[in-house]
């Protein structure tokens, strides 16, 4: 684990560095679109059910997530122009690193999810929350068009809670089963690839 740590803060570290123009870029490109702050904190759960502020590049308009936690790709009209290709590229998630750097994640790992949603985790599905949570895993690269297939849906959170959550838990509990440094740089490099086709 002690690796892992270390994998994780010179990595997060490296990236940081060299995508901080484009970190400027995007605050300013934020700022100028709507108003409000560049960032977005949002209350995830992490490992041993701890909580922890999760930080992103702000995408929606002020106070949009009152109406609803999930968002449905380009129908959804709390999501600013800006935001729309933050998304699209996964850009928003880029101050995540600062989380890493902070302990509370991984690079690679289960995703968190917020409180409501692991209410509902059966005590099986439970065993996701073992290990630190990630900006990374294989569950990310699979549902990757997450919110465009959210937004087909006639009822996205029935589909969300019912079809997609179980589906992640599932490649979450193979990876903690299976995984090692190696396996790390590999979903890394199939998110980065996934990213840019």
């Amino acid at each position: 684990m002690a690796v892992k740590r270390l994998f994780d803060i010179a990595l997060a570290l490296i990236a940081l560095i060299m995508s901080l123009p484009v970190f400027l870029l995007i605050a300013i490109a934020v700022k100028l679109n709507s108003s409000g702050g560049v960032f977005y904190k949002q209350i995830r759960v992490g490992k041993h059910g701890n909580e922890f502020k999760l930080f992103k590049f702000r995408t929606m308009y002020i106070n949009s997530d009152n109406a609803g936690l999930l968002t449905i790709g380009n129908k959804d009209y709390r999501i600013t122009r800006v935001g729309y290709w933050l998304r699209k590229y996964k850009l928003d998630e880029l101050p995540q690193l600062l989380n890493v750097l902070k302990g509370d994640m991984s690079l690679v790992g289960p995703r968190p999810e917020v409180r409501k949603y692991v209410n509902m985790y059966t005590p099986a599905q439970l065993r996701v929350l073992t290990v630190k949570p990630g900006v990374t895993d294989w569950a990310s690269i699979k549902y990757f068009d997450e919110n465009e297939l959210l937004a087909g849906s006639d009822n996205p959170e029935d589909m969300y809670i019912k079809s997609i959550v179980p589906s992640k838990i599932n490649k979450n509990l193979e990876y903690i089963d299976n995984h090692n440094l190696l396996m790390d740089v590999k979903i890394i490099l199939f998110t980065l690839k996934r990213i840019f086709q």
